[in-house]
């Protein structure tokens, strides 16, 4: 069982930055390939962002935040960042990590924490 939390959301105006973490415990977290996704109001969860095993996991972002945001891994830390630049108010949604074993099996969910973008 894999156990995340986020942390790191709040409200920032439109060009400003965060930083969101989701720490991990209950599994060897090197082994997990971790994810950023986000749900906006009324609109379907979407894939943000990837990384993979390793302390230098390759990484993937969707074309809405590609340039924007970057994704990291800290492994002695058990945690996962997400950096955000140049904050949208589009990029206003809830965001969650998710986590699985790179050989597969079940997924893990956070349970979000909230960014909202002001104008």
């Amino acid at each position: 069982q894999v156990q995340l939390v986020e942390s790191g959301g709040g409200l920032v105006q439109a060009g400003g930055s965060l930083r969101l973490s989701c720490s991990a415990s209950g599994s060897t977290f090197s082994n997990l390939v971790m994810a950023w996704y986000r749900q906006a109001p009324g609109k379907e969860r979407e894939w943000v962002a990837g990384i993979g095993i390793g302390g230098t996991g390759s990484r993937k972002y969707s074309d809405s935040v590609l340039g924007r945001f970057t994704i990291s891994r800290d492994n002695a830390k058990n945690t996962i960042y997400l950096q955000m630049n140049s904050l949208k108010l589009e990029d206003t949604a809830v965001y969650y990590c998710k986590g699985r074993h790179f050989a597969g099996g079940a997924e893990y969910w956070g349970q979000g924490t909230q960014v909202t973008v002001s104008s």
